[in-house]
This record gives C-alpha cells, structure tokens and sequence, in this order.
C-alpha cells in the first residue's frame, strides 16, 4: 500500500493510509440533543505535517488509542477551521512493521561527517589535560556515543528529529569557538567541553523507541539537565585526581545553561564561559525555530507565517509567487 502524505491531502480526498497518533483526547459533543455521548479528536501525523483527525461514532473505538499508536486509517478530508479527516475506520499497526523514515525526520547533514568535525574540533582546541581526559571517556563509550549521535534535542520546538542533539551540539560548539575569537579571555577549553555536554542528558529524556519522541519516565522526572549533569559526574568518576575547581565550572555551566531559573536552570550563569554557553544556546536553538517555521511555509508558498507561539511572532519568508 503507497502511503498517503499528509502534505498531500486535501479537501474530498479519499484516504487510506498510516499515520502516527501524536495527540487524542475524548469529548463531549455540546449539543443538547448528544448529551452523555463523546466523540474523538486525534492529531495524526508523519515525516511531512500534522492533520486534524475526528471519530464522530465512538462505536467505532474498540480499543484505547493512545499516543505513539500507529494507524492505519480510512476516511475522508474536510474542511473545519482547516483540513480534518473524518475518519470512518482504523486499525493498530505494530511499530516493526512500518518505515520510520515515513514518520521520523533525519537531520539534513550527514551524521558521520558531523561527528568527525566535532572530534576534529575537540583535538584543535581543547588542550586542558583533564578536560581531555574526560572527553576520551565520553567518545570511548560507544554505547552513549551511538545515542548521542541519533537522539533529537528537543521533542517540538528545535532539531526535533533524530540527529538532532549532534547537530545542535555541533552549532553550539561552533559558535562558542566564534565567541573565543572574539574574547580570548574565555576558557578555550572549558568553554568547547561544557558546550559538548550541555544537553547530554537528551539520550536518556527521549525514548528512542517513541515515535513522537515521548520523554521517559526518567525524563520527566528528572529533566535533562539533572540526568546529564549525573552522566558526567560518572565519567569523572572514572578520572584519578579530576581537580574540584575545574569540576564545578564545568557543572555550573552545565546546570546554568538555560540563563533562567524560569526556563528551567538550577542556576543562573555566574562565570564568563557559563554566560557564553547560554547565549549560544539560545542562538542556535532560536535560529532553528526560525529557520523551521520559514522552511514550512516556504514550501507551502505562504509568504508570512501564522502565529507562532513558541517565537511570539508571524515569519515573513520573503516568498514571492510567480
């Protein structure tokens, strides 16, 4: 069966096809005359958008629809406040039995490549013999480096998509080289290995095996920061004689990374390399929402954007029509 992309529906097409459950909820129909029953309202997706999806006959759920679920839906395209599918019947699809590709994007650039850059980069500027040491017990741990390779950086808002976290990463590490050109002050080295695990614990908030990249138990409790922050911690531990100054400032600027404690920082960055990482953070990850919701219209041949709410603003894509 050819599968059916969500960028390529329209109103009055005939549908067929899987998709990803990437929101579902029950509700009440307001109508008087339907008092006490309920309908569903499900957002489906794959690799190229999101539709809206509704179950008017709740006859029609046999089984929970969960997030995460993959479907193989029949309906038909309407038009309510947008396109929406109504959908007059489905079945559970397992997970094994579908291309991830059609679900989950890559990163663009080429995974291998960036991760050698990375090493490159690492071998050209940092040159503290401890930090040095610690970076060899990362990159020798295959296991970890196999997932931080793979992982998204975030679920929604920014590289939310496998390669992601290496590929944000990668830009923030570059652009904190950019920052010591400029202010030699900083701590080359300090600076390079607290950019290359500032997100770290992403490998473990994410589960790999999720869709729609669902945070783990362990992610939700805990949150990235703390989870990365107890990652090197073992890869210190692994160290003789790792120095407890040069430790904190590594850790400070792990945990202080967000620049807020209201984004979510235990702390707020109080060194020069700590306020250099949050910065360049920020950049990275507010030019890739940028850059995503300008690629999305673009191809939609949209010359401003809706509203977006993570930006706080509409895009303007310069799209001229021809």
């Amino acid at each position: 069966m050819n599968k059916q992309f969500v960028k390529d529906l329209k109103r009055g097409s005939f549908v067929e096809s899987q998709f990803v459950v990437v929101d579902v909820r029950e509700l009440p129909f307001s109508s008087p005359s339907k008092s006490g029953e309920y309908f569903f309202k499900l957002q489906l997706g794959d690799i190229s958008g999101v539709i809206k999806g509704i179950i008017w006959d709740s006859a029609l759920v046999k089984e929970p629809i969960c997030r995460d679920d993959i479907l193989l839906i029949r309906g038909e395209v309407g038009e309510y406040n947008g396109p929406q599918l109504v959908i007059s019947g489905y079945k559970k699809i397992e997970k094994e039995n579908v291309y991830r590709s059609h679900f989950q994007a890559t990163s663009s650039r080429d995974i291998e490549e960036m991760w050698e850059t990375l090493i490159n980069i690492v071998g050209q500027n940092v040159h503290e013999e401890n930090l040095q040491r610690l970076l060899k017990e990362f990159f020798a741990d295959e296991k970890l480096v196999e997932k931080f390779k793979t992982s998204p950086a975030a679920k929604v808002i920014h590289h939310n998509y496998l390669g992601g976290l290496l590929e944000h990463t990668l830009e923030v590490v570059e652009m904190c080289l950019q920052i010591t050109e400029l202010y030699p002050q900083l701590n080359k080295s300090l600076l390079i290995t607290a950019a290359i695990f500032h997100d770290l614990g992403k490998v473990e908030e994410y589960d790999p095996h999720s869709f729609v990249f669902e945070q783990t138990d362990k992610g939700r409790l805990l949150g990235h920061i703390t989870i990365g922050l107890e990652m090197v911690r073992g890869l210190m531990e692994r160290l003789p004689l790792f120095p407890e100054k040069l430790k904190m400032q590594l850790e400070h600027a792990m945990i202080s990374h967000h620049g807020e404690k209201e984004w979510g920082s235990p702390e707020i960055p109080q060194t020069f390399e700590a306020f250099a990482l949050f910065h360049a953070d920020l950049l990275s990850a507010r030019l890739k929402q940028f850059q995503q919701v300008m690629d999305k219209n673009i191809k939609q041949s949209k010359h401003w954007s809706s509203w977006d709410n993570f930006l706080g603003r509409r895009v303007y894509t310069g799209f001229t029509p021809k």
